[in-house]
């Protein structure tokens, strides 16, 4: 059986060792999410040993391209949050980061306000609606050092929806579940366009599974042209 202790074992992998605290949050973050579960569709993926490998785990391997979250806090926007991945794994181990998570489903917001009150976590903001939106918005547009993003969409429209909040010199870091050269091909004319450059593609099995990922990193290396992101809904249907 798959318990904490293996968690912490894995996660060494990454150069990460949680306090007793931090495993203590990352329990209470599971039993929040298997009781809301029960009545609202946060996730397909329940089981304990898969919630921690495929969510947990997942959401913390940033660290494999991200190699000083520890020592450089800042400011970091999780774009289509969800039930919270991977913007509160990311705050339970590296608390200094000032987190804001985005979503467009008002009942996960209710949810991970529920998440941030039990955990007692602090300086996380939760905002419902669109990126589209928000990234059009003086005090958010170009104020951030890293976004992240595990929502499911080509590469293009993630990177409309992500770079525009990133400051000059930001991290845009995409989370994928599949092999991603041909779709990093397809969107570098898009990145470009968009001010982004593409730093690094890191492909990897998570420790000790069969579980393939791969992160994507750009760095914002100019600003945003000020007629991108594009209305709502448009990056999804025609992709740059």
């Amino acid at each position: 059986m798959y318990e904490m202790k293996d968690f912490q074992k894995d996660l060494n992998a990454f150069h990460i060792t949680l306090s007793d605290q931090q495993l203590l949050q990352f329990q209470q973050y599971y039993d929040l999410l298997a009781e809301w579960n029960s009545f609202m569709n946060l996730t397909a993926i329940t089981d304990f040993q898969d919630v921690l490998k495929k969510h947990f785990l997942d959401s913390l391997s940033i660290g494999k391209v991200v190699k000083d979250l520890a020592v450089r806090p800042g400011k970091l926007i999780d774009i289509g949050t969800g039930a919270g991945f991977p913007g509160i794994p990311i705050k339970i181990v590296f608390p200094k980061w000032k987190v804001t998570l985005l979503d467009s489903l008002q009942k996960r917001i209710r949810f991970l306000n529920e998440v941030t009150e039990r955990l007692s976590l602090e300086n996380v903001e939760l905002l419902h609606g669109r990126a589209e939106d928000y990234a059009r918005l003086p005090q958010m547009r170009g104020q951030y050092d890293l976004c992240v993003s595990r929502a499911v969409a080509n590469l293009s429209t993630l990177s409309e929806f992500c770079l525009p909040f990133l400051k000059q010199g930001g991290l845009f870091v995409s989370y994928k579940s599949e092999k991603a050269s041909e779709e990093i091909h397809r969107a570098e004319r898009a990145i470009r366009i968009l001010g982004g450059k593409i730093l690094a593609q890191e492909e990897f099995y998570l420790p000790d599974s069969d579980i393939f990922r791969c992160l994507i990193v750009i760095q914002k290396i100019s600003p945003t042209p000020s007629q991108y992101p594009r209305k709502a809904g448009t990056p999804l249907k025609q992709p740059l």
